[in-house]
């Protein structure tokens, strides 16, 4: 069982999303493997900075082609949509928490790439804001 000092210290962290700042830079270090990593660090940090005071995107490791490609291995003979279930395992296997769940075309069981895209984008700019609005 917890002290209160450390539910106090996981409360802070918690709430300022410390834990979800810390796994995505982390990420994005093993991901992108720069060469000097304290440089990486520090403009991610800008950029997310950035983003907090602008419309900006967030610094995220996946992007448009990355979600097309995870619609394209859902949709292999290329109907040009998804089940719901398909949908919103996509989702949270991406790390994405909050997402609509009976979006656009959830009543025919029909998720559009596009609807699929624009939910996903969503959840991760999110996901990856890891500053409290």
């Amino acid at each position: 069982m917890a002290t209160p000092r450390e539910q106090e210290a996981a409360s802070y962290l918690e709430k300022h999303k410390i834990p979800d700042l810390m796994n995505n830079l982390t990420s994005m270090l093993f991901f992108h493997r720069p060469e000097n990593p304290r440089e990486f660090l520090i403009m991610q940090l800008e950029l997310l900075k950035a983003s907090r005071l602008r419309p900006l995107d967030c610094p995220c490791l996946i992007d448009e082609s990355n979600l097309d490609a995870v619609f394209g291995i859902l949709d292999p003979v290329k109907q040009g949509h998804i089940t719901l279930a398909q949908y919103k395992m996509a989702l949270t296997t991406l790390g994405i928490k909050d997402f609509d769940e009976c979006p656009e075309g959830a009543d025919l069981n029909r998720i559009s790439q596009e609807t699929f895209k624009k939910q996903a984008k969503d959840g991760l700019l999110e996901g990856s804001a890891t500053f409290k609005k």
